[in-house]
């Protein structure tokens, strides 16, 4: 199961870069590569609930992020 892996694998590439502080743009890519490999994995399982699902995150991959700083708080 080659494509689970490769899900997990990206899952844990995308944990790491989020503690370390990676700029958004590398997060949103690997982002993209996640909702690739996932696509790989539903056809390969022909689950339906989970091709909705990867159609919506496609579709909200694709709209433009606005990228704003950080919200600070007082304290």
């Amino acid at each position: 199961m080659d494509e689970a892996r490769a899900v997990i694998e990206r899952l844990d590439r995308i944990d790491v870069l989020e503690r370390d502080g990676a700029p958004p743009a590398v997060l949103l890519e690997e982002l993209r590569g996640l909702v690739h490999d996932a696509e790989a994995w539903a056809r390969l399982e022909a689950d339906e609930r989970a091709a909705a699902a990867l159609e919506r995150c496609d579709l909200a991959l694709a709209q433009p992020v606005a990228l704003r700083p950080p919200i600070r708080t007082a304290g």
